[in-house]
């Protein structure tokens, strides 16, 4: 009889924040794989809990290398438990691969539900929360920033991000030239700890509000685009989002389809733009 992979989520900020059942796991587990083992330590010594089972590091750099073992654990019959340093296990954090290995050998994958980042924030941010996509942590680099925010210019749905407090002022300038200087957000910052801000107005205010300097844990809520019906939108201007997509890694039929819809336009309208521009030498 295979074993048990248990996903389990660790408090963001408050340990009290802990749900009783991963107390239960950290101590009756097989084996524990952990992000970082000494953050690991000092969760276990602020629960009161004692791990009976083996202890190993599962971090991004290891994490290739250590998924077959650990498969093989779960194939012997452990039960095993995966935690990162704050929130869910595979969101913006090791376990993906894991989790998906797991499941092409038939083991049971489970969690033990916990505090989130994601969910917080947007809960917090005073933003529509009825529809919203999770974008994890934009590219370092400046072009490569800009490139992904075009991609979700449009998009309708509140966006969430994590960032890094010292690219926050950075990123949040990208946002504002992109999405614009008036688009509504929310950063969210320490969140469940003793020093928790959110800080709400406009993409354009934020970045000059982050340029002096931002610390901790930040969790970055943005409006999504307004619903404009059918947009004005000139040949140009639909070939460009196009490339833009295409040079993301769509396949060109999907990219015309996304701009059309869009733009609220047939996708024959789109299609032609593009074909007209190729023609031309565009």
């Amino acid at each position: 009889m295979t074993g048990t992979l248990v996903l389990a989520g660790t408090p963001i900020g408050d340990v009290k924040d802990a749900p009783p059942r991963l107390v239960e796991e950290l101590a009756g587990a097989d084996l524990i794989a952990a992000e970082d083992t000494r953050r690991l330590k000092r969760l276990t010594q602020a629960l009161d809990v004692q791990p009976t089972g083996r202890v190993v590091s599962y971090f991004e750099g290891n994490e290739a290398a250590r998924t077959p073992e650990l498969v093989e654990a779960l194939l012997a019959g452990s039960r095993v438990l995966l935690v990162t340093d704050a929130g869910m296990p595979s969101v913006s954090d090791p376990g993906y691969r894991l989790v998906a290995a797991a499941v092409e050998k038939d083991v049971r994958v489970t969690a033990v539900p916990g505090p989130s980042a994601v969910l917080t924030a947007l809960a917090l941010s005073g933003l529509p929360v009825d529809r919203f996509c999770f974008e994890g942590f934009l590219p370092r680099k400046a072009g490569e920033r800009l490139s992904r925010l075009r991609e979700v210019a449009q998009e309708r749905r509140t966006l969430v991000y994590f960032e890094a407090p010292h690219r926050l002022d950075d990123t949040l300038a990208a946002m504002a030239e992109v999405f614009g200087a008036e688009r509504r957000a929310a950063v969210c910052r320490e969140l469940t700890k003793t020093y928790e801000e959110v800080k709400r107005g406009g993409l354009g205010e934020l970045a000059a509000w982050a340029a002096e300097g931002v610390r901790g844990e930040i969790t970055v809520v943005v409006e999504g685009a307004p619903d404009k019906g059918a947009e004005e939108v000139d040949a140009a201007e639909l070939v460009r989002r196009v490339r833009v997509r295409e040079e993301a890694g769509e396949r060109r039929k999907e990219a015309i389809a996304a701009v059309a819809a869009e733009a609220g336009l047939p996708k024959r309208e789109v299609f032609d733009a593009v074909v007209a521009a190729k023609n031309a030498g565009a």
